[in-house]
């Protein structure tokens, strides 16, 4: 079997890193506290994501000798092998062409869409003070969380790691908590007008049920 080692890239990790940090921040835009706080939280799944893809595979490492066992005929160590979804599932060929990684892409594009579609939308409410609830606001009312979290489920598709498992749902809990905080200021400041809205669009799950035009007026992430 050919012992190739894959890793130890680190100028991988720090340029992939920065690329989808960078898109992130050049969608979102941080103004606010919570808005950092946000996109800090991404940043982290982010770097841990990358340093086991070419940096440090440590879930490979904690996982060798099941891994061994299990596959003999498997050089985990080789990057093609990292895709461990591929693996288990006992797919064959390029694993960029299975399954997983096919809809962990759209996962991805999807979520970097709705979160640049969605920031177009609540600057411009921001620009006039008012209540967004055009575009995605009128679909959810987290769509630049729910984007978040799109992105990262795809990540785990493609390139499930320990850390990075044991991540996202602290993330998405942080997220959730962070839209409470954004709603309750949102009441504080537009009262009953942001009640109306919480009553006809859902949270988090967007609906397709309803037209996407209206009046603008400023929102939560």
């Amino acid at each position: 079997m050919n012992e190739t080692y894959d890793y130890g890239l680190w100028s991988m990790v720090i340029l992939n890193s920065a690329i989808f940090i960078f898109f992130a921040f050049s969608f979102v835009k941080p103004k606010t506290s919570t808005d950092w706080r946000s996109l800090g939280a991404f940043s982290a799944f982010i770097v841990a994501l990358f340093t086991e893809m070419y940096g440090f595979p440590l879930t490979i490492y904690f996982l060798s000798g099941w891994l061994t066992e299990t596959y003999p005929e498997v050089n985990f160590f080789a990057h093609e092998n990292g895709h461990l979804l591929h693996t288990f599932f006992g797919f064959q060929g390029d694993a960029h062409w299975d399954p997983f990684h096919i809809v962990s892409m759209v996962f991805i594009v999807a979520g970097f869409f709705m979160l640049s579609s969605a920031w177009n939308v609540l600057h411009h409410a921001q620009k006039h003070h008012q209540l967004a609830t055009t575009g995605w606001y009128a679909r959810c009312r987290h769509p630049q969380y729910v984007a978040f979290i799109l992105i990262m489920f795809g990540f785990l598709l493609q390139w499930p790691t320990i850390p990075t498992l044991a991540m996202f749902p602290i993330l998405v809990v942080v997220y959730v908590k962070l839209a409470k905080r954004e709603e309750a200021q949102a009441i504080a400041e537009f009262g009953s007008e942001y009640h109306r809205y919480m009553e006809s669009t859902p949270s988090w799950i967007p609906s397709f049920n309803k037209s996407v035009e209206g009046k603008n007026h400023e929102n939560v992430n």
